[in-house]
């Protein structure tokens, strides 16, 4: 490709990009804020909650869908004694920077610096509206703020990157070995059948594409284990967070039931009874629903089931390059 074709296509996608700057800036101004005020308000809610719900609850998610997002779910585990204080003080420094950004935003939108009576901002074409916008936000965001909260958020996620590197270096050890398996057949049987196929321009691609394939291939395999294996282990964990915040919540409003709940649960086997009991049903569970969420619930959490892949493919690949 000459470079003058290449400097069309630049363009081209230029253009397109800058086409697209108003009706983005319309759906961020849009979606953000109302993101923004959902998570602040369930977050108030869930410290609202007292310590034997949010146990319980949390033990539930635990013990009948820890399986589901094993590497999701022990990310979480990772961020919370690495510095969720930090997390959540970054992200709500990101999001106050936002609001203000959006609140100037829409300032701007109404500006008539012409007095002609019709916003500037309808009279400019995209190009120069991506400049305007682009400008407003260099020069109303603080940028030590914003460098300080990415900062910190990067430097968490590379600790839990490193946590679950060591928690799966098994399955990460597996991936490897599957693939080192099955790439020795591949290389024999398949690769040169393609190669035959394959127009003798792209033939350097062959193996690269057959090495993602066999990857994805062996991961799936390692994954698929671990998954039984850490729903088995999180229903069991979740069980017995739902059993002693239950017995915890019976015995502090004084329900007996019958006598079965005295006052100290050292004398009791009730707590270790619901134990057993929820982690035998989340573990049914699990099993029932094929480590994977029905429909149409999985609609509303393919951002959770993009998270856990993309998990996964880090922790493998970092574990690959290590």
């Amino acid at each position: 490709m000459s470079s003058a074709v290449a400097k069309e296509h630049l363009t081209a996608a230029a253009k397109m990009v800058q086409g697209l700057a108003k009706p983005l800036a319309g759906v961020i101004s849009f979606l953000l804020p109302t993101i923004i005020f959902v998570c602040s308000k369930a977050w108030a809610f869930y410290k609202s909650l007292p310590k034997n719900a949010v146990k319980f609850w949390t033990g539930f998610v635990f013990c009948f869908f820890g399986g589901l997002y094993p590497v999701t779910f022990a990310a979480v585990q990772a961020a919370e004694h690495g510095g969720r204080k930090k997390v959540v003080e970054s992200l709500t420094a990101l999001s106050e920077e936002a609001l203000i950004i959006l609140d100037e935003s829409k300032k701007d939108d109404k500006k008539d610096d012409d007095g002609d009576g019709v916003e500037d901002v309808k009279q400019i074409d995209s190009a120069k509206f991506a400049m305007r916008k682009v400008n407003l936000v260099m020069t109303k965001m603080n940028p030590k703020k914003v460098d300080t909260a990415i900062a910190t958020l990067y430097r968490v996620w590379l600790s839990v990157i490193a946590v679950l590197m060591v928690q799966f270096a098994r399955t990460i050890s597996l991936a490897l070995s599957i693939s080192d398996f099955i790439m020795k057949p591949v290389d024999r049987f398949i690769t040169p059948t393609l190669l035959l196929a394959t127009p003798k321009e792209y033939e350097r691609w062959v193996p690269v594409v057959l090495g993602w394939a066999v990857k994805s291939i062996a991961m799936s395999i390692a994954w698929t284990i671990q998954t039984v294996i850490s729903a088995v282990a999180s229903a069991m964990t979740g069980g017995r967070m739902m059993g002693e915040a239950f017995y915890d919540f019976c015995a502090h409003r004084n329900w007996t039931l019958g006598g079965l709940i005295p006052a100290n649960n050292a004398d009791s086997y009730v707590d270790e009874a619901f134990m057993y009991l929820f982690a035998a049903l989340g573990i049914y569970f699990q099993f029932k629903i094929q480590f994977d969420i029905p429909s149409p619930f999985n609609l509303l959490l393919w951002p959770l089931e993009v998270f856990e892949y993309y998990l996964k493919w880090t922790i493998t690949k970092s574990g690959t390059t290590a």
